[in-house]
């Protein structure tokens, strides 16, 4: 496996190196025959199965509530595998759509959302605050710290915003090479709304509306020891912050507390780090002795605030290009997103409850 980088927004590369090769992108099949998917509205419903009739067309006579619930009953799961019959037709057939950067929202919603949920709702039993703070329409950028050796992080808020937000708004979460380089991944990465940390594809997600997330630590974030636990690392050189000038979206600040813990990070092996081509090879207390089972995260509570949205339509064309106001956006929406680790910290009871 190659070497793979800190994303494009925070590490030191000079801006002239070269840009990383994006995978090819499917179009929407627009008619006739030809590559590509779409997907069909107004169409797609299956007839239900045939089957008994509901209760109350078989025996017109029979009366009372337990014959209504049973008629209601049957029809709910009449619709739910008929909409499962009608996914699975779109999928074998191929009428369903892509936009230009692999983003399936169908699959997102109905399978990968579903998958997630569980593990947000029963297993770390995420308390959202502040979620009015994105937006309903328009561009914004949430831009989150990163923790927990591996980035649960990152899929827990994507559910997050796409479960409570009230004008049902998803999360584009930009993603480091690395992601783009393993087998699977990649292409669930994609279908989930995942792109590439580059400047490029989140000022183009930006300027079209979407709600784009960016963890601006990268991977000294995410791979760094228990012992700095909560304690933000280096933002780069703000990056974030001059996409976001460019496209005049809104910088939303999040805290996420809770993921710190799910693997305690005491060691680093970084010689089979090398070997492997991966940033760092984590040591746990249950991971690597207890092999697959040491892999397992701790279910800690987590909490997710959004905070309070910081503008950037009110400045000129020309102020991304200014070192020193991306250098004072960058340290303001740090030291925010410090200010309220530290103050859920306090209100935290205990890492699991």
């Amino acid at each position: 496996m190659a070497d793979a980088k800190v994303i494009p927004f925070d590490d030191d590369r000079p801006r002239g190196g070269a840009a990383t090769p994006r995978p090819a992108r499917r179009r929407p099949l627009l008619g006739g025959g030809g590559g590509g998917v779409r997907r069909r509205t107004g169409e797609g419903a299956v007839s239900p199965l045939p089957g008994p009739q509901a209760p109350e067309a078989a025996a017109p006579e029979a009366t009372g509530g337990g014959a209504q619930a049973d008629a209601g009953c049957g029809g709910g799961w009449e619709r739910r595998i008929a909409g499962g019959l009608a996914f699975l037709r779109r999928r074998i057939t191929g009428e369903y759509e892509v936009d230009e950067f692999g983003y399936d929202e169908e699959l997102t919603d109905q399978v990968l959302m579903s998958l997630l949920r569980p593990l947000y709702e029963k297993y770390f039993r995420v308390e959202v605050k502040g979620i009015e703070n994105i937006p309903s329409e328009g561009g914004a950028l949430v831009v989150a710290n990163h923790s927990g050796t591996l980035p649960l992080d990152g899929l827990m808020m994507q559910v997050a915003v796409h479960d409570n937000h009230p004008a049902g708004r998803h999360l584009r979460l930009l993603a480091a090479d690395l992601v783009f380089m393993l087998p699977v991944v990649n292409e669930l990465a994609r279908k989930a709304g995942h792109t590439l940390a580059c400047a490029e594809d989140a000022e183009r997600l930006l300027q079209r509306g979407e709600v784009v997330g960016v963890m601006p630590e990268g991977f000294k974030g995410i791979g760094k020891p228990f012992s700095e636990r909560y304690k933000l690392q280096r933002f780069g050189r703000g990056g974030f912050v001059s996409t976001a000038l460019r496209a005049g979206a809104p910088i939303v600040p999040c805290s996420i507390v809770g993921a710190e813990e799910i693997y305690p990070m005491i060691g680093n092996a970084k010689t089979l780090a090398r070997v492997l081509g991966i940033p760092y090879f984590p040591i746990t207390p249950t991971f690597p002795w207890l092999g697959p089972l040491g892999a397992v995260p701790l279910p800690t509570k987590w909490t997710i605030q959004f905070g309070e949205p910081i503008p950037t339509d009110g400045f000129p064309p020309e102020a991304a290009e200014d070192p020193m106001l991306m250098f004072n956006l960058t340290d303001q929406v740090r030291e925010q997103i410090q200010h309220t680790l530290y103050k859920l910290l306090v209100q935290r009871r205990s890492v699991f409850f």
